[in-house]
């Protein structure tokens, strides 16, 4: 039975080593795409990120891709009558599925290390890569448009020229929404991303200041610094690590007990001196406790969601190998769609209806996101049986 075993794990990890390099490099075509028309990025900035795209798509290949790599192996076997063979022979259905549950089981916790470790670092090196190229990018842009503008910020930027790095005849104009918009017109000025402080510098010559359409000031030299969007603070949950993740919710926890704190002392006050407490002296706008919790309910979401997505390799090679062997077709295709398309139809939309759940505390994370796991794990086990029976 081992000769068996391993001649299925062979077979296993050979046809599933070449549909992942193929999935994979099709993907990554899509992501650095995807990320190349957001960021902008030139063909140097995608030749930089290239090595770190591929990680970033695993967690989401490796399980279909194990389906798909099931189906095939215990499908040709089931059409070629191997398993009825091996079953005559005294082999139970468990021992021919178990190379298919210690790939998956392997895969799980590649994926979980993946997800925790690996996509942290390599989000962090592509940001770095598009925040390195950003002064390039604004000056490449300024270069051929003689034109930036950022609508959200209120912010427009024209120059005559650009040389090198210093912009000839700009003009700046900043126009946030309910204020009177406000001019800088300089002969020169010059343009620096600072990535450790997170800000970006204007260094504008000889120039005057208008608002409301008159003259304000001149300056011979000025110096400003505005800040760059894409912080730490900013970093999404499932960028950061499981310890940087537990490291926020601490944090996260403790803002919301000190607005607690503050709001309970507001309260008391009051009471000592007789009035009523008032709404208005214990926030500007006091937000619905729901609401201000959302964040902390997306890091607790982020951190029970990594094992329960990685897990899903033991589901999907579960179902994926119990379903070839019953149908017992060569086709493989057919079995793949058999099984993927409840997948896509059930599996996902639950697992993604749970985690929306989950994120605004509707929820509780710890078992709302293993429902779709628990559904596809219940449809195997009954097809296991039905296999083992016959």
């Amino acid at each position: 039975m081992r000769l068996i075993q391993r001649a299925i794990l062979w077979e296993l990890l050979r046809v599933f080593g070449f549909l992942l390099a193929v999935l994979t490099i099709l993907l990554v075509f899509v992501g650095v795409a995807q990320r190349a028309s957001e960021e902008g990025l030139g063909a140097e900035q995608i030749a930089q990120i290239l090595p770190y795209i591929v990680p970033s798509l695993m967690p989401f290949t490796i399980p279909a891709t194990l389906l798909l790599s099931v189906c095939i192996v215990y499908g040709r076997m089931g059409g070629d009558q191997e398993v009825i063979a091996a079953k005559a022979a005294g082999a139970h259905v468990f021992t021919l599925l178990a190379p298919a549950f210690l790939l998956a089981a392997a895969l799980s916790i590649s994926s979980f290390v993946l997800t925790d470790r690996v996509i942290p670092w390599a989000m962090a090196n592509i940001q770095k890569i598009v925040s390195d190229a950003m002064e390039d990018l604004f000056l490449d842009f300024l270069r051929t448009t003689n034109r930036f503008s950022d609508p959200e910020r209120g912010l427009m930027i024209t120059a005559r020229a650009v040389e090198g790095k210093t912009l000839i005849g700009p003009q700046f104009r900043y126009a946030p929404a309910g204020r009177s918009p406000v001019t800088v017109t300089a002969e020169r000025a010059n343009v620096s991303f600072d990535l450790e402080e997170n800000v970006v510098r204007v260094e504008m010559h000889h120039g005057l200041l208008q608002s409301g359409g008159r003259v304000n000031g001149y300056f011979e030299r000025e110096v400003r610094s505005f800040p760059l969007g894409n912080s730490e603070e900013e970093t999404k949950p499932r960028h950061r690590t499981t310890t940087d993740l537990f490291r926020q919710l601490d944090l996260l926890r403790e803002n919301t007990a000190a607005r607690e704190r503050h709001a309970a002392a507001v309260a008391t006050l009051d009471l000592m001196l007789g009035e009523l407490p008032r709404p208005d002296r214990l926030a500007p706008s006091p937000p619905a406790p729901t609401k201000v919790r959302i964040p902390e309910y997306k890091v607790l979401t982020e951190i029970y969601s990594r094992p329960a997505m990685a897990a899903s390799c033991l589901f999907f090679a579960l179902i994926g190998g119990t379903f070839s062997i019953k149908l017992g077709r060569s086709s493989f295709l057919t079995t793949f769609m058999i099984c993927f398309v409840p997948i896509l139809l059930v599996y996902y939309p639950i697992t993604l209806g749970m985690l929306n759940l989950a994120k605004h505390g509707d929820a509780d994370p710890r078992w709302t996101v293993w429902v779709g796991n628990l559904l596809i794990g219940a449809w195997g086990l009954i097809t296991l049986r039905q296999v083992a029976r016959f």
